[in-house]
């Protein structure tokens, strides 16, 4: 992977990526100062605010000058670390809702450039073919180069049915591409669901918000109507994270009651937690309406195969950690992101916040997902063919947090496959195609396939005598 690259907090569009405790934390005028202050320090600090103000060639603001040191000292914490303006704020609030407004892709910066994380289903990105890892260097008329991550989301945000024009270097293609997107409220359904075939259901859960445990039980009761199932396949796959309460809920329909789902690890005794699957931890707030008590008996036993790739992250890592280490599912596909970290979200005066990284989270059995991600039982590449385009994992953001229970692995050196593609020929002449990315449960989804296959077999082993 060329250069270095600076990971959004949240989604460049205003929807939330990770997982997080809770948006309800006591403001940090609160929290106890330990340790005393760094006088030294701050006294130089006082000297540059001092020397910017007096000689900087253009005015500047003091509030503009504060936003500044607080957004740098906590972007340089680590990827997921953040400050969060009024704006910022609002989405997040709004994002855990399901519903945001902007284009639909996850971004982070890289080499001063906006790079695509991910486009999010059924977005205005994700219908315009906007692909992971394309570089955007021109929103409209107006060059990224010398934009803050945070100013370069602004402008991409808008009123909807508004229009802007990006800019993008795309590997394979010798041309920068230029493609115009119509701003849109973009309403993210977290839980889909279909049978794929009579007796075997599909779930697919897109993001971890706050209705999303109960909107997983509703999903499966109305797959039982026709009948009892004889297989279930949960589909996480790029699904970037969200809720922490949200992850245990869906875990929750799936495991025995009290059973350990996740456990977290910080600095402070507020971030040492384990959580279960009971009622105390996956509901939240006056919200004490049990919706696990109607899942459908014979969905805590009947078989069923977990699909993930590179970009499950966070939330539904922590609920394909906890299927695997209970030996409810078989994980299927290929290794997840790898963001093992919780972020808690401090208020601030000014309808601001911050988004700071306060513990790790772990597995049942004490393993730490964190730039190493979930091994699938089963390793099910994209295509029959297997998919040669690598996704950016944690492991690959700067100042990722290393895993605290294994020695960080050696890098490895570029593969052949790492290089640019030719761009396709026109008028039937050879070239190097990239493969088309794959629509998730459709006729053409191999993994999907592939769970099938597993389910059908498992089924026909159990029904021997």
């Amino acid at each position: 992977m060329t250069g270095k690259l600076k990971r959004a907090g949240l989604i460049g569009t205003g929807f939330v990526a990770g997982v997080l405790i809770s948006l309800q934390f006591s403001a940090i005028a609160d929290k106890d100062v330990r340790g005393g202050l760094p006088v030294e320090e701050l006294r130089t600090f006082a000297e540059v605010f001092n020397a910017i103000k007096q000689g900087y060639v253009e005015p500047v603001e003091d509030k503009k000058l504060i936003t500044h040191a607080i957004s740098g000292m906590l972007s340089n914490l680590d990827p997921h670390s953040a400050y969060l303006d009024a704006d910022a704020f609002k989405d997040l609030q709004v994002g855990t809702q399901g519903e945001f407004g902007g284009l639909g892709i996850e971004v982070g910066m890289e080499d001063g450039l906006i790079k695509v994380i991910s486009p999010i289903e059924d977005t205005p990105a994700y219908r315009a073919g906007i692909k992971t890892g394309d570089l955007i260097f021109k929103l409209d008329d107006t060059p990224v180069k010398g934009m803050t991550l945070s100013d370069a989301v602004k402008k991409m945000r808008g009123k909807p049915k508004t229009q802007i024009r990006l800019s993008i270097l795309r590997k394979g293609e010798a041309k920068p591409l230029e493609i115009t997107l119509t701003r849109e409220v973009i309403k993210v359904q977290s839980v889909k669901s279909k049978l794929v075939e009579p007796g075997y259901g599909y779930v697919r859960v897109t993001s971890f918000q706050e209705n999303t445990g109960s909107a997983v039980v509703k999903h499966l009761n109305d797959l039982y109507k026709p009948g009892e199932l004889k297989g279930l396949v949960l589909d996480l796959r790029n699904d970037p994270g969200g809720l922490l309460n949200a992850a245990v809920g869906v875990a929750a329909a799936f495991l025995p009651p009290k059973a350990l789902v996740t456990s977290t690890d910080g600095r402070t005794e507020d971030a040492k937690h384990k959580y279960y699957a009971t009622p105390d931890d996956y509901l939240r707030g006056g919200k004490r309406d049990d919706y696990i008590k109607d899942v459908p008996a014979q969905a805590y036993k009947v078989p069923m195969v977990v699909l993930v790739n590179a970009g499950s992250a966070s939330a539904s890592e922590i609920v394909a950690g906890a299927l695997q280490d209970h030996k409810r599912a078989v994980i299927m596909g290929t290794q997840t992101f790898g963001k093992g970290s919780v972020q808690s979200v401090l208020p601030l005066p000014g309808n601001t916040a911050i988004k700071l990284t306060t513990a790790r989270y772990y597995t049942p059995s004490g393993r730490s997902i964190q730039a190493k991600g979930i091994e699938p039982d089963i390793v099910v590449e994209e295509t029959a063919n297997g998919d040669g385009f690598r996704r950016v994992r944690e492991a690959d953001l700067e100042r990722h947090l290393d895993n605290d229970k294994e020695t960080p692995p050696a890098k490895e050196a570029p593969k052949p496959q790492d290089k640019p593609t030719a761009k396709p020929k026109a008028n039937g002449d050879d070239g190097e195609q990239e493969t088309p990315p794959v629509e998730l449960a459709s006729k053409n989804d191999y993994q999907l396939k592939q769970a099938l296959n597993l389910l059908k077999g498992l089924q026909i082993m159990q029904s021997k005598p």
